[in-house]
């Protein structure tokens, strides 16, 4: 997996940025524990690679 903007991470799941932020709110914790911010605009390969299994996102 290789790393992202969060607003075209959010373009591949067809929602906004917002809307994929609230979806994070339920797993912060698990999310803070991979090194990740709220208000963060670079995603890592970790991050996007839990993003993308925990919201069957499909990545081209």
């Amino acid at each position: 997996m290789k790393s992202m903007l969060k607003s075209e991470l959010a373009r591949e799941a067809g929602v906004s940025v917002k809307t994929l932020n609230n979806w994070c709110k339920p797993y912060e914790k698990q999310l803070t524990r991979l090194d990740w911010r709220p208000r963060m605009r670079f995603l890592p390969p970790n991050i996007v690679t839990f993003m993308v299994e925990k919201f069957c996102i499909d990545i081209d």
